[in-house]
């Protein structure tokens, strides 16, 4: 007989093989893995009560908890679909969400009552809200607390329902960079698959203790509800990035792993004290979201002492694609180690990738010339919730186009210059924004930047860098783009540079360069000339 492919197995093994085991740490609260599978079991009771059931989407608006990541077990193994909502977006973006999603059931959070209140007029589905907190805690104008339904189920067993490899497990809505958002529908298989393929990739085993500091509701926490739980290692739940309360967990919990975008790292390596914690349980830490310059490796290794590299992955693709691991047989530099960390990678196992041209054809492997990255893999998403245009656009031939413009080398490592819609082109030149990024981030000055393109009479567009600088640190336009044009061929450098006190940024800390883009560009007919 054939089994499901579905995640929930991995809560089952983990229940059977390490029960007795802490598998959660949440604040002051700890749970063995007897327990958090128990406590997911009573929520798809609490659910079933309540007249939820397969295909059902049940949202939740919470920050990093042990009850969201519950859900990821407690609500797809009842064959519903849980839907984790990017805590950071605008009122009418949750509006434009739940109302596309169809979702029944919003649970939530105390300190976001305040959104629910503002949008509840404007819902056209939701029927029911549970307040995510303790059984004393339910207010008035929601239907019950998390604690009280989970206490009423005294006989948490279920019944075997059988779950279709194919049937949708979790909605993710993307941010909405070009349009309303795109709910991104993850499948059981997909997650099932992904989990082998990133907890083989990345080497997890049970002796792993990971800090949740991306948000669990951003492109699936990278994927680690699942492949984690998989191989019994340890949650420990960090609510909000912060890179001291990060250094203390990983001192008191002795973590070994954890995630950040740049802008995570930036902070934690300019964070002050960061020697007095003590990091020596570190392994691994992997940066990803958006490209990162080889310099902050160096500087995250000096600062952690522990292997520091570069993943790559999309919410469309469960998300892992690569891992910018360097190969044992390889003898290189220690400058060409810290370039190869901060390349976008290679393809981890059962993924496929191409970098073509516009015809579809691969691009030389010549480190130089640009095409977009393709990929065929069992993590590719089923397709865009309600929206078949979209998906028939993204996905051609049993390929997925990412949108990623990169360049690739004989050794298929891939690299990353930007997304189709961020190359500059200039004067007929394709220039690439994150080259000149990570030129700027080798400035001692620089602690974070963005370089956009920007209207030009003469050249059409041309690129423009701007900065936030160290604190206490100093430099000028003209000192920056100098040392940029030491770097760079001319006419890459910026032709000009705006200081800023801070940079927009999204869910994870990811700087949202369309919103620095639009500023240049609000009063033009046009996005490009």
């Amino acid at each position: 007989m054939n089994l499901p492919l579905t995640p929930v197995r991995f809560k089952e093994r983990a229940a059977r093989l390490y029960g007795e085991k802490v598998g959660v740490v949440c604040g002051d609260r700890r749970f063995t893995y007897g327990e958090f599978a128990d406590r997911a079991d009573r929520l798809s009771a609490a659910l079933s009560r309540l007249g939820i059931g397969p295909g059902d989407r049940v949202a939740f608006f919470s920050l990093n908890c042990h009850r969201l990541l519950e859900a990821y077990y407690g609500v797809v193994q009842m064959g519903a679909i849980l839907l984790p909502l990017n805590v950071r977006l605008a009122p009418a973006d949750f509006v434009f969400i739940l109302n596309d999603a169809g979702a029944g059931s919003l649970f939530i959070e105390p300190e976001f009552l305040p959104v629910w209140r503002q949008i509840r007029g404007e819902l056209k589905t939701v029927k029911r809200v549970v307040l995510l907190a303790d059984a004393a805690e339910g207010r008035a104008d929601t239907d019950a607390s998390y604690e009280a339904l989970l206490a009423r189920e005294t006989d948490p067993s279920l019944p075997a329902l059988p779950i279709p490899d194919d049937a949708v497990a979790e909605l993710f809505y993307t941010s909405g960079t070009t349009g309303d958002p795109k709910g991104v529908m993850l499948t059981h298989r997909n997650l099932y698959l992904h989990a082998f393929y990133a907890a083989l990739a990345l080497q997890y085993t049970d002796a792993d203790i990971q800090v949740h500091t991306i948000p669990l509701f951003h492109v699936n926490g990278w994927g680690t509800p699942q492949f984690l739980t998989m191989v019994g290692g340890t949650h420990v739940m960090l609510r909000r990035f912060d890179p001291a309360e990060v250094c203390a967990l990983v001192e008191r919990e002795r973590a070994t792993r954890f995630f950040m975008v740049p802008t995570m790292a930036n902070a934690l390596v300019d964070t002050p004290g960061l020697e007095k914690y003590d990091l020596s349980s570190l392994r691994r830490v992997v940066v990803g979201g958006s490209p990162a310059p080889p310099i902050l490796f160096q500087r995250l290794e000096e600062r952690l002492g522990c292997l520091c590299h570069a993943g790559y992955g999309l919410s469309e693709t469960t998300p892992v694609l690569t891992m910018a691991v360097p190969q044992a047989h390889r003898t290189e530099s220690e400058k060409a180690r810290y370039w190869r960390m901060a390349m976008t990678g290679q393809e981890v196992p059962g993924v496929e990738i191409r970098v073509v041209d516009e015809s579809g054809q691969e691009v030389l492997r010549d480190a130089a010339t640009i095409g977009e990255i393709v990929v065929r893999s069992d993590v590719v998403m089923a397709g865009y919730w309600n929206q078949p245009e979209d998906t028939a656009r993204v996905i051609r031939d049993g390929w997925f186009h990412t949108g990623d413009m990169a360049v690739w080398d004989a050794d298929r490592y891939i690299l990353i210059v930007d997304r189709k819609k961020d190359i500059i082109i200039s004067g007929a030149e394709n220039i690439s924004s994150v080259e000149i990024e990570n030129a700027l981030y080798g400035h001692p000055a620089v602690l974070e930047c963005v370089v956009v393109a920007v209207p030009d009479a003469h050249w059409g567009e041309v690129p423009k860098a701007v900065v936030v600088l160290r604190e206490g640190a100093a430099a000028t336009e003209a000192e920056i783009i100098a040392y940029c044009r030491e770097r760079l061929a001319h006419f890459k450098a910026p032709h000009s540079l705006d200081f800023v006190a801070s940079l927009p940024k999204g869910g994870t800390g990811k700087i949202l360069k369309r919103e620095v883009r639009e500023r240049y560009w609000a009063a033009q007919p046009k996005r490009v000339h």
